[in-house]
């Protein structure tokens, strides 16, 4: 058995589920079973929001670790459920390392990925569907669809301007979502300023992390869940501070 082989194998399967938006005890608990599959019965994984630890034993007793660092990554439901369905079937069947990694590395090329225009799309559709859950009406509705494809351009082209700056992105993206709120209503296009500019930025509420800080919370990971909530404090607040800029430089 290649000791590091099989623990890189490891490495990137918990790298994929968490770069997917994989909770932390699913990411700890794949990595643990599928080096016990593979005979590391006594292997220690340690994984935080932003950091994967494993280390094993070699059969002469020399410790051996690998540690992969996480960037900012969102949420990829498809991606998630692909590693998933990869780990079980690689602690059941057992392949050599050499297809089990090639298997591994093939799952981001395979995993749909959709093209910026269809991404706009949904960032509009998205806050028109919450508009009438508020109590907005048709025309709210079209404000709020604009609204979500400004938003939209920002979080898919904004990444040129500030990077991985998360915090950038959701400030820009709120305050241009309630100055452009105001501008439709001022003219008549909208109706109802408030509920447009909510149903917009329904789409920046962080609720993947806080679910998943109260589900790590309760598992007992306090690292991963304290982490979790600085990001939801941090994204609350840009959408609160940028919001707040928005109006200001209108009224």
């Amino acid at each position: 058995m290649n000791t590091d082989s099989l623990l890189n194998l490891a490495a990137d399967m918990g790298y994929h589920l968490m770069a997917s938006g994989a909770e932390i005890y699913r990411v700890e608990e794949s990595m643990s079973r599928l080096l016990q599959a593979y005979g590391m019965h006594d292997a220690e994984v340690f994984a935080i929001p932003n950091c994967i630890i494993v280390s094993v034993n070699t059969q002469d007793g020399h410790p051996i670790t690998r540690m992969r660092r996480i960037g900012t990554h969102g949420t990829d439901i498809e991606q998630m459920e692909r590693c998933n369905d990869l780990n079980r079937f690689l602690c059941a069947e057992t392949p050599p390392l050499e297809e089990a990694q090639s298997m591994l590395d093939a799952i981001p090329r395979v995993a749909r990925s959709f093209s910026a225009p269809v991404t706009l799309l949904g960032y509009g559709v998205s806050p028109a569907f919450f508009v009438p859950l508020f109590g907005g009406g048709t025309r709210d509705m079209l404000c709020a669809f604009l609204a979500g494809l400004l938003v939209g351009l920002f979080q898919v082209y904004g990444g040129r301007l500030f990077g991985r700056n998360s915090f950038f992105h959701t400030l820009l993206s709120s305050a241009a979502a309630s100055v452009l709120a105001l501008v439709l209503v001022e003219m008549g296009v909208g109706e109802r300023v408030d509920i447009i500019t909510i149903s917009t930025l329904m789409m920046l509420v962080p609720g993947v992390a806080l679910t998943n800080a109260m589900r790590e919370i309760m598992a007992g990971d306090t690292l991963s869940s304290l982490s979790h909530v600085a990001n939801a404090l941090l994204s609350a607040v840009a959408i609160a501070l940028g919001t707040a800029v928005g109006i200001a430089l209108i009224q």
